[in-house]
């Protein structure tokens, strides 16, 4: 006959060990958070140069997700407390999808991030800040390969904060949709993740971003076509009035332009119009009306009267450290336009990836 006693210690056992293990399964997923956290920001406090944090982690792990809050990274030497990246919602999930298939991949949605480029910030932290170990960053945060990655209601800007009035040229509302990213470098010219973007300009332009992308490199691989159009060219002035001494008092202002890099070098065009802009002076004085009339007596004789633009094309071409645009083809592309063709207000579709091709001994 079984000791009643043995059989009273063994039920104690088979419900014992179940609840050690299902506490330490509960305190794990209070922690979870934390060593999430932890992990994240250490992998942002290893870059060089630049200093940031996340300040709160939720996990789901009924889809297999956690959410990022609160998410910033800045020059350390930055003058100003305007985060370069400021990200404060982000959802980094597995693809149901693609698992079920076999593939573990993760999808990451962005919910209002910004990227805000200060020229006083960059400017004084340029000489500490490391861009090789932007990629360790992002792989040390997402360790499984993208297979789509979305922005709702981003925002890129410039800002000069050291002009009077300061200088903001910004896109927002931006939607971006990205796909097929991979978390390691890809040793091939090859473009594996396209992408679609649009958004907003100051003046109320529309802009439009298309093209393919290999993103996981220090400088991305790229074939991207961009157009903005049908911004108010007032929107300018503060730019304008600072750099060229004119203010707009009508007109639209189009951009267009193709760009393709590869290993870090560089070749596309940039092709700007004005159509129909009048311009103010910058001020009663008998120099600002001088520099008016000037500034619009060779805006006549330069833009093509039949379309009332002007416009130039502008080639640029070289290594990423040093891209110039090229002087002399941008001045015969301004009277081209004048009195032989106007250009057409769209991207002319003539850069390719491979256009950027070039051999190492070009390069140097």
């Amino acid at each position: 006959m079984e000791n009643p006693k043995k059989r009273k210690v063994y039920k104690k056992k088979r419900y014992t060990i179940p609840l050690i293990v299902l506490g330490i399964l509960v305190v794990f997923r209070f922690y979870l958070p934390t060593l999430v956290k932890n992990q994240i920001n250490k992998s942002l406090a290893d870059l060089p140069g630049f200093y940031g944090e996340v300040k709160d982690i939720d996990i789901a792990l009924y889809r297999g997700a956690y959410v990022i809050e609160g998410m910033y990274l800045n020059k350390i030497q930055a003058k100003t407390e305007v985060p370069f990246l400021n990200f404060p919602k982000n959802d980094i999930s597995i693809e149901w999808g693609s698992l079920f298939k076999g593939k573990i991949v993760s999808e990451i949605v962005m919910h209002n991030p910004e990227v805000i480029y200060v020229v006083e910030d960059q400017s004084a932290a340029e000489a500490d800040a490391d861009v090789d170990d932007w990629t360790k960053a992002l792989t040390d945060i997402v360790p499984i390969d993208i297979n789509r990655f979305t922005i709702h209601e981003g925002k890129i800007a410039y800002v000069e904060l050291g002009t009077d009035p300061n200088i903001d040229l910004h896109f927002d509302h931006v939607e971006l949709t990205a796909t097929n990213l991979r978390n390691v470098v890809e040793k091939n010219r090859t473009l594996p993740s396209p992408i679609h973007a649009t958004g907003n300009s100051i003046g109320k332009g529309e802009m439009t971003l298309d093209g393919r992308i290999n993103l996981v490199k220090e400088i991305p691989d790229m074939d991207v076509s961009f157009s903005l159009e049908k911004a108010n060219a007032t929107a300018l002035n503060d730019f304008t009035r600072h750099y060229a001494g004119i203010d707009f008092s009508a007109g639209k202002f189009e951009l267009f332009s193709e760009i393709a890099i590869a290993d870090g070098y560089l070749k596309g065009y940039m092709k700007p119009l004005l159509e129909k802009s009048k311009l103010i002076g910058k001020g009663d004085s008998f120099l600002d009306v001088l520099w008016e009339g000037f500034v619009g007596f060779f805006k006549f004789i330069l833009k093509n009267q039949k379309t009332n633009t002007f416009a130039t094309k502008i080639p640029i071409e070289g290594d990423l450290n040093n891209v110039e645009g090229s002087v002399w083809p941008a001045v015969i592309n301004i009277f081209s336009n004048a009195w032989i063709k106007a250009f057409k207000g769209k991207v002319d579709d003539e850069i390719e990836y491979n256009d950027a091709f070039v051999d190492e001994k070009k390069k140097k």
